[in-house]
């Protein structure tokens, strides 16, 4: 199980995520913060980028917020 934190910044012109020094991620949406929209459209653009189901990813905290706790499930093996 990993722990990931994240910056959204919802309606942009280009999907991005970008690593921080920090080590927490900036992840750019194209998708307005209406209906989960965005939240949906951050789950399946982390799902790409670790090469996971998008069912072994979950919001952990901050649904209605711009920084986020993700929890992403590592596949039994």
């Amino acid at each position: 199980m990993t722990i990931l934190k994240v910056k959204v910044k919802p309606n942009s012109k280009q999907e991005s995520i970008e690593a921080e020094a920090d080590g927490s991620f900036k992840v750019c949406l194209k998708s307005p913060p209406v209906d989960g929209k965005a939240n949906q459209e951050l789950i399946k653009l982390l799902a790409k980028k670790f090469n996971v189901k998008k069912s072994e990813i979950t919001i952990k905290s901050g649904l209605y917020s711009k920084n986020k706790l993700i929890e992403i499930s590592q596949p039994e093996t």
